[in-house]
C-alpha cells in the first residue's frame, strides 16, 4: 500500500479538461494530484476532430456567448500553442437546399466579428468555379466561401498541459484508477489502483472531470450529481488525402449537419464527424457500418474524386460527454458545459464538471477553479491567458522561421523530420536533439520518420510508457509504419527486443543520453 500523502486539491480526469484544471490549480500555487485510468488523453481528448474553432454551425442555434467564447479562446491558444495549433483555412461549397447565401454571409460575418478576431484573416466569398480550391469539387459547387480557424493536435496539447501541471509541482499519474472517495470531515479520503498497486491519497477538494466516465466517478464518490451527460460518439475516417492545397472543407448535409474534410499529417485527410447516442462502455465505442455511408456519402456529394470503402485507411471513435440540456437531436445538444458543485456545510466539496469541448478548456478550468476559491482563499488569481504551453515560445508566433532555424542548427536533419519535431514539440526539440550531430545519433531507425532518439525523450520527457503511447498519442507514426515495422517497434519498446550489446532492453522510465 502506497501513501501518497495530502494535497488541497484531487482531479480524476486525465484529458483536456482534467489537464488544463491541473495546470491552472498548479500555477495558482494549489497541491495538486491529477489522476488517470488509462493513458492521458486516451479517450475523447485524442478522438475528436482536431479544430481549435468557435463552432460556425452554433450561431443556428443561438449560442452566441459560446461562439464568442470559443472564439476568444481560438487566439489565446494560437498564442499559448503555435507549434501544435495551427491556423487553417475552411472551404464552404454554398448548398442552397441547405442554407440561402445571405445566411451564411451573415453567420461568417458574425464569426469574423464576435472574437475580436485579431490574428486570422476574414471571411470571404469564393468563385469555385475559378478558384484552385474548387478544383476537386463537382462542376455544381460553383459557389462558395471561405473562413477561419485553426487546427490542432488534441492529444498533444493534453500532454503539454499534463507537462505543465508537473512542472509546476502537481502529482501527475495515468492508469491509476479512482477505487472509490470518501469524505472523511474536511477532506476526501482517495482510493486508487496502479495495476497490482493499491494507492491512497487525501485532498482537500475533488473535482471529477472524467468526461464521459462521470457517471461512474460520481458513484465512487458516493455523491449523485444533479445534472446529467448525454453520450454521443463521433468517428471519424482517415484516408490519403484526395485533393490539392492545404485548406479544408467544410460539407453541409441534407440533414443540416455539417462534416468537415480536414489535411491530416500531411499526406492524409481526416473525415468526420458523426453525432450517434452512445449507450454502453465508452471504451468499447466503434464505428459502424452506417457512419461510414454517411460520411463517404456526404464527401461524395461534394468530391468529384471522392474516396472509396477501400480507401479507408482506419477510423477513429470517440464518446463525447455533452451536458444534456434536453434537446432531442443527438447533433443539437449544446458543446457548452456545466459545471455542478456538492458542498455541503462541514464537508469536503466535490465539483463535477460536464461537456465541454478542446477550444474552451483553459477557460473551463478557470472557471472550475474560481468555483472552489471560497474554499482555498489564499489560491492566486488565473494566469493562464498569456502564459505560453511547453515549447510554445516561439518567436512571433512564426513556426516556419523556427523551423528554419531548426534546420540551420541540424542541417543534418532530413525536412520531414525536422517538419514533424518543430510542429511537435517546438522550442523542447532543441532537447530532443541535445548531443546529436549525425543521422546516426537518433539511435536505431524504425520506420520511415521514428528514430530511438524520440521513443526515449517520449518515455522519459511525456509520460509514455508503452508503445501506442507513442505512436497513436504522442505521434501520428502509426499512420506511415508497416505492420511489421510497427510490431518490431513494439517488441523493442516493450522489453522484449535486444538492443546492440545483448542486453534485455529495460521498459519503464527511460533515460535520453545524448551522444
Amino acid at each position: 500500500m502506497t501513501d501518497l500523502g495530502d494535497f488541497e486539491l484531487a482531479v480524476v480526469g486525465g484529458g483536456v479538461n482534467g489537464a488544463g484544471i491541473a495546470r491552472d490549480a498548479a500555477g495558482r500555487g494549489l497541491s495538486v494530484l491529477l489522476v488517470e485510468k488509462d493513458d492521458f488523453a486516451q479517450g475523447a481528448s485524442s478522438r475528436s476532430s482536431k479544430l481549435v474553432h468557435g463552432g460556425l454551425r452554433y450561431l443556428e442555434h443561438y449560442e452566441f456567448r459560446l461562439v464568442r467564447e470559443s472564439l476568444i479562446e481560438r487566439e489565446v491558444l494560437l498564442r499559448a500553442a503555435p507549434h501544435v495549433v495551427r491556423p487553417m483555412r475552411f472551404v464552404l461549397p454554398h448548398s442552397p437546399r441547405q442554407r440561402p447565401a445571405w445566411l451564411v454571409r451573415l453567420g461568417l460575418f458574425l464569426y469574423d466579428h464576435l472574437g475580436g478576431r485579431e490574428l486570422l484573416p476574414p471571411s470571404r466569398s469564393l468563385d469555385l468555379g475559378r478558384a484552385p480550391e474548387g478544383a476537386p469539387l463537382r462542376h455544381e459547387c460553383s459557389r462558395g466561401f471561405v473562413y477561419s480557424d485553426c487546427w490542432v493536435d488534441d492529444a498533444r496539447l493534453v500532454i503539454l498541459n499534463v507537462l505543465d501541471a508537473s512542472r509546476l509541482g502537481a502529482r501527475t499519474l495515468a492508469r491509476t484508477a479512482l477505487v472509490s472517495a470518501r469524505r472523511d470531515g474536511g477532506l476526501w479520503s482517495v482510493a486508487l489502483r496502479s495495476g497490482n498497486s493499491e494507492i491512497n491519497a487525501r485532498a482537500r477538494a475533488l473535482i471529477n472531470a472524467s468526461g464521459p466516465w462521470v457517471e461512474t466517478v460520481s458513484g465512487a464518490a458516493g455523491v449523485s450529481s444533479r445534472k446529467r451527460v448525454r453520450l454521443v460518439k463521433g468517428s471519424h475516417l482517415v484516408t490519403r488525402k484526395f485533393w490539392e492545397g492545404e485548406q479544408a472543407y467544410l460539407l453541409q448535409n441534407v440533414d443540416r449537419r455539417v462534416v468537415f474534410v480536414s489535411p491530416y499529417e500531411e499526406d492524409f485527410a481526416l473525415i468526420g464527424t458523426t453525432d450517434v447516442p452512445f449507450a454502453g462502455a465508452p471504451e468499447d465505442a466503434a464505428i459502424q457500418e452506417a457512419e461510414v455511408d454517411y460520411l463517404l456519402g456526404v464527401v461524395g456529394r461534394y468530391f468529384s474524386s471522392q474516396p472509396a470503402r477501400s480507401d479507408i485507411l482506419r477510423s477513429v471513435s470517440g464518446v463525447r460527454p455533452l451536458f444534456d440540456d434536453g434537446t432531442d437531436d443527438a447533433s443539437a445538444v449544446t458543446r457548452d458545459y456545466a459545471f455542478d458543485l456538492d458542498a455541503p456545510p462541514g464537508v469536503a466539496p466535490l465539483l463535477t464538471i460536464l461537456g465541454g469541448k478542446i477550444t474552451t478548456y483553459r477557460r473551463l478550468a478557470e472557471q472550475a477553479l474560481d468555483r472552489l476559491r471560497r474554499f482555498f482563499p489564499a489560491m492566486r488569481p488565473a494566469w493562464t491567458n498569456g502564459a505560453a504551453l511547453p515549447g510554445g515560445a516561439l518567436e512571433g508566433l512564426d513556426c516556419s522561421g523556427f523551423l528554419r532555424g531548426l534546420e540551420t542548427r541540424f542541417p543534418w536533419l532530413p525536412a520531414p523530420i525536422a517538419s514533424d519535431y518543430a510542429r511537435r514539440y517546438g522550442t523542447r526539440a532543441d532537447d530532443l536533439l541535445l548531443g546529436a550531430r549525425a543521422l546516426k545519433d537518433l539511435g536505431r531507425h524504425f520506420g520511415e520518420r521514428l528514430y530511438e532518439r524520440e521513443a526515449r525523450f517520449l518515455a522519459s520527457q511525456e509520460f509514455a510508457v508503452a508503445a501506442e503511447d507513442v505512436l497513436e498519442r504522442r505521434t501520428k507514426h502509426t499512420l506511415r509504419l508497416t505492420p511489421a515495422e510497427r510490431r518490431a517497434f513494439e517488441a523493442w519498446f516493450d522489453g522484449q527486443g535486444r538492443t546492440e550489446n545483448g542486453t534485455l532492453f529495460s521498459p519503464g522510465p527511460f533515460r535520453l543520453t545524448g551522444k
